[in-house]
C-alpha cells in the first residue's frame, strides 16, 4: 500500500511529489514516485532524469518520509503509473496538472484522463501554487 505519485521536475512535478508526502503523512504508508522515461531518451536527458530522482530522494529520505523512487522506460507515462499502482496496491494516485485555458480545460492531457479513467484507486490531481 502507499501513495503513487507521477513526478517530473517540473513545477507541477513538485506540487504532486508535495501533495503525495502530505497524503503518505497523513494516511502513514510510503510514496512511490514514478518517473517515466521514452527508450529513445538521450543519455545526456537521462543523467539529468537521474539527478533530479537523487535529489527527491534525497530530499525524502530529509524528510523521514518512507518512499520507493523508479524510473522507468515504458515511454508510456499513463501505463507506467497504472501498473505500478495496481504493483503496489496503491490508496492514491497523485499527478500534476499544468494551467489550461478555458478551451484547454474541456480537454484534459491524454495521460492524465487515461490515469483518471483506468487507475485502479482515487486519483488526486493538484497545480502549483501561483
Amino acid at each position: 500500500m502507499g501513495i503513487v505519485v507521477g513526478y517530473l521536475a517540473t513545477p507541477e512535478g513538485h506540487a504532486a511529489l508535495d501533495a503525495a508526502v502530505e497524503e503518505a503523512r497523513r494516511r502513514s504508508v510510503p510514496v512511490v514516485v514514478v518517473l517515466s522515461v521514452r527508450r529513445d531518451e538521450t543519455p545526456e536527458r537521462r543523467a539529468e532524469v537521474e539527478q533530479a530522482l537523487g535529489e527527491v530522494r534525497d530530499d525524502l529520505t530529509a524528510q523521514g518520509v518512507e518512499h520507493d523512487v523508479r524510473l522507468l522506460d515504458g515511454g508510456d507515462v499513463a501505463d507506467d503509473l497504472i501498473s505500478t499502482a495496481e504493483e503496489v496496491g496503491a490508496q492514491l494516485v497523485v499527478l500534476g496538472l499544468r494551467r489550461r485555458s478555458p478551451v484547454g480545460k474541456l480537454i484534459l492531457g491524454s495521460n492524465a484522463q487515461r490515469v483518471l479513467f483506468d487507475a485502479p484507486c482515487p486519483v488526486l490531481t493538484v497545480k502549483p501554487a501561483g
